[in-house]
């Protein structure tokens, strides 16, 4: 080896003088093992969420004897105040838990359903008055029940360890004294306040500053929002769904032509559902299925499983070419089969099947496909945050949780403090698609948490938000894991893709991809791949994309620690003890 010396500080520090090949690994711009940070790793917990004085909110409830359940939902109230950009107790909750005691994974889909009271029929003549070909995002149409919180007491009833009165104090207390806003919060706060303001309801004074969206070190207080954590943490779930805050929804939503009525809250239940799984390469992937969008990772990964992707290399064209193939089948059958399935049943044993997959990759060339549909014929019958935890005790959580656009519909009911999602958006409208709009109906979700295992034991918690990329994000932190022999921070941090173009589960039935669509790649990208993907007939941009963001935590078995991740494009900390 041979060294160079620098002079810094007072200290001579010894450089090791590298070739040109290992330089390439470690440069962003043309090697694949580039990281903003190294992993944090701790060996009682860790917490890894978007927003750092969260990730602080959860792991102060591990040292103070909470489990890891505990902290995910002290960690998510305090999303819901400090970042409700992306989340809130408006919107909705998935999660998957390893449950150490009972060495099984345990899955939960606490997704709100649409009002009892509002009809087909009714939605579409209200459309027509509007002049709507579609579920409008910013119009009460679009509200369905929250089914955060019910997930919450699902999740603390069942694996809690520390009184809910101590899991929500840390919220509480930020929500009446206030925080500060961190950087990226607040560009997309000011943003969304600037046309959500004029919203029905109470959204300007609950989530602006004499008008406007808080800038950045900007202390703000949310003191409804305190309330309503209050009378949470005093009453439980019932507080919601069938006192104070349900009677008060109920009135506003009657006042202002809404349709969400206390019936709706009184009859809401959040769901214990088996995981899908399949197994790629030796590893247990997990995710919940359903009516959201995570069994796309399983089969892309199925299709990929056929190809040697370590060998054609990270970021090449081959390899790129792959996955938006496999994307594009995995998404066309996504379109049509992922819904609620108290209303459809699914085909997941065909979906899932290594003969499908094999099935669907004898579709994959050379050129890129523009004329694809489902391989799966439908059976005929009547913004986002993500956050994981970990404890001492061999416990982990990974949460999504979502208002779907941001901030959600805007619609805040005086004395509440949150935002209504608009999640309702993702229905069809197609009388014959298994995702039409029904009453009492789950709609389509695009958040989904991740989960993997090795050789019997729990090994990833991961997840990233940012609506349909959301799938080709786990695909791509996971082959850069296990194909391209990154650590979990260089794989959040590595080059990311998306394409667009797919058909969407709120299209009609008899839809399909009719062109290639478009790939959007981040800058890092090399020339030469991006040239040779354009040969190939893909359209290629250069970002005009979101790349989602990403948090994640592994067991280290070996050493009997945790390796903590974080999203080093947002204001992301991993945060571990």
């Amino acid at each position: 080896m041979k060294f160079d010396f620098l002079l810094t500080a007072g200290f001579l520090l010894p450089i090791l003088l590298v070739t040109e090949p290992v330089l390439a690994q470690i440069d962003r711009e043309s090697g694949k093992n580039f990281a903003t940070r190294s992993e944090v790793i701790g060996q009682r917990g860790m917490v890894a969420t978007s927003q750092p004085l969260a990730s602080q909110v959860g792991l102060d409830v591990l040292r103070r004897g909470g489990n890891a359940i505990d902290a995910a939902i002290a960690t998510n109230a305090a999303m819901g105040l400090m970042e409700p950009t992306g989340n809130g107790i408006g919107g909705d909750l998935f999660a998957m838990i390893w449950h150490a005691d009972s060495g099984q994974v345990y899955a939960i889909n606490a997704s709100g359903r649409s009002p009892l009271g509002l009809s087909y029929d009714g939605l579409m003549a209200r459309l027509d008055e509007l002049g709507s070909e579609s579920i409008p995002p910013y119009d009460l149409l679009s509200v369905s029940v929250p089914g955060a919180v019910d997930g919450w007491f699902e999740m603390h009833g069942r694996f809690g360890s520390m009184p809910m009165e101590q899991i929500l104090e840390e919220p509480i207390w930020y929500a009446e004294e206030g925080f500060p806003v961190s950087e990226a919060i607040s560009m997309y706060w000011r943003s969304a306040a600037s046309f959500l303001k004029d919203q029905p309801g109470a959204f300007e004074e609950t989530f602006t500053i004499d008008g406007r969206g808080p800038e950045k070190g900007e202390i703000f207080r949310n003191p409804d929002l305190g309330n309503t954590y209050r009378l949470l943490a005093e009453q439980g779930r019932n507080a919601f769904y069938r006192g104070e805050i349900a009677e008060k929804i109920d009135a506003w939503m009657r006042e202002n032509g809404g349709y969400l009525r206390f019936e709706d809250f009184d009859n809401h239940t959040s769901e214990w559902v088996e995981p899908v799984s399949v197994n790629y390469r030796g590893y247990d992937i997990y995710q919940i299925g359903g009516n959201n969008q995570g069994t796309a990772v399983l089969q892309m990964l199925n299709i990929l499983e056929g190809y040697d992707l370590s060998e054609k290399g990270f970021a090449g064209e081959e390899t790129l070419h792959l996955m938006v193939e496999a994307k594009k089948l995995a998404y066309e059958d996504r379109a049509k089969h992922y819904t609620d399935p108290d209303f459809y049943d699914q085909p997941l044993g065909r979906l899932l099947s290594k003969e499908y997959a094999a099935e669907r990759r004898e579709l994959i060339g050379e050129r890129a496909m523009s004329d694809l549909a489902t391989g799966v014929d439908v059976i005929e019958e009547g913004d986002t945050i993500y956050l994981t935890t970990a404890d001492r005790h061999g416990n982990m959580v990974s949460l999504i949780q979502s208002n779907f656009r941001g901030m959600g519909t805007g619609f805040v009911v005086p004395g509440t403090g949150f935002s209504f999602q608009n999640r309702g958006e993702l229905f069809s409208l197609d009388p014959d698609h298994p995702n039409v709009y029904e009453p009492g109906k789950r709609p389509f979700h695009t958040i989904i948490p991740g989960f993997a295992m090795k050789d019997g034991e729990p090994w990833f918690s991961f997840g990233n938000m940012g609506g349909a990329y959301q799938p080709v994000g786990h695909l791509s932190i996971l082959t850069n894991v296990i194909d391209f022999g990154m650590n979990i921070q260089e794989a959040g941090d590595a080059l990311r893709w998306m394409h667009n173009g797919s058909t969407e589960p709120t299209d009609e039935l008899d839809d399909r991809l009719e062109s290639t669509g478009t790939v959007h790649v981040e800058s890092a990208i090399e020339y030469e791949v991006v040239r040779g993907l354009r040969a190939r007939g893909h359209t290629v941009r250069i970002g005009e994309s979101f790349f989602g963001r990403y948090q994640g935590i592994m067991k280290d078995h070996e050493h009997g620690v945790w390796l903590g991740a974080s999203e080093s494009r947002f204001d992301g900390q991993a945060a571990g003890y």
